[in-house]
């Protein structure tokens, strides 16, 4: 108990050392030192405790905080990039797509230089809006209208330029969600997704999941090696928002229940026994 509670207070120490210095972009022997730890002491416990690096730490924060300015002190790009401790704007373009999945202009923006085809489809599931920018689908969800798709959509990007276009990207999620192929079509479809380290990794982690198969959600912490973070990744499951080729209707709670689905605990029911029957039939 003594060194988990000492672990506690230098991670504490450290976090408090990161928020006050985030934009300076202190490098890993800077911040261990702040707690005497070795680098490689200190970057095995905060990824333990944090379930993301320090460098993805001090990103995210960067992050925010660039946001924060350009959206509502409407700052220049470059003067962005300098008040967060970033050398150019190359940087901070970096640091967006990695990040955000969209360049800082397009975030500053609300998505104005994007183009985004998208398109309705029947599924054996309900109805499937389906976007898609240059770079990969960005949006997908079972809808009850065509106005309550293009009013999830306009929330994400709401400059964005949209268009109802058949595109290449389209017709490879068409193919993938067809009765007749679903989940045996082409699985390479290219998505265009923005969330944070931690909700990139339980993503990463959900398409790991094989189709016929069932996870709960310490399941998925165990697997991005944040064994203690459940309900934090119950969270960023929520706002997965490209729904079924990212399969988070796969993960259940640990005591057998199905629980809920952000597109209804019905569909995702039907979804659980369609592949496995698909899969074990």
């Amino acid at each position: 108990m003594p060194n988990r509670v000492n672990h506690y207070d230098k991670i504490a120490k450290a976090i408090s050392y990161i928020e006050q210095h985030f934009q300076q972009q202190p490098d890993l022997d800077a911040i261990a030192a702040s707690v005497h730890l070795s680098p490689y002491h200190f970057q095995r416990l905060f990824t333990q405790w944090a379930g993301v690096s320090p460098k993805k730490f001090i990103q995210f924060l960067s992050i925010e905080y660039a946001k924060e300015r350009l959206n509502r002190h409407r700052e220049s790009i470059l003067n962005t990039a300098l008040a967060t401790g970033l050398s150019g704007t190359s940087r901070l373009h970096d640091l967006f797509i990695n990040i955000e999945g969209m360049t800082p202009g397009e975030y500053k923006n609300g998505g104005a230089t994007l183009a985004i085809d998208y398109h309705f489809t029947q599924t054996q599931f309900g109805t499937v809006f389906v976007a898609t920018t240059a770079k990969g689908i960005c949006h997908v969800e079972f809808v009850d209208s065509i106005d309550s798709g293009l009013q999830g959509l306009t929330a994400k990007f709401p400059n964005a330029s949209l268009r109802e276009v058949f595109s290449a990207n389209l017709q490879r999620v068409v193919d993938f969600l067809s009765p007749n192929t679903m989940c045996t079509a082409n699985r390479k479809i290219p998505l265009h997704i923005k969330g944070t380290a931690f909700q990139l990794k339980v993503w990463q982690a959900l398409l790991q999941v094989p189709q016929g198969d069932l996870v709960s959600y310490g399941n998925i912490a165990q697997a991005i090696e944040s064994p203690k973070a459940s309900r934090a990744v119950a969270t960023a499951i929520a706002s997965n928002s490209v729904a079924f080729l990212i399969p988070c209707h796969r993960v259940i709670r640990a005591s057998g229940q199905f629980g809920g689905y952000r597109w209804g605990e019905t569909r995702k029911s039907a979804m659980i026994a369609w592949e496995g029957a698909r899969e074990y039939g």
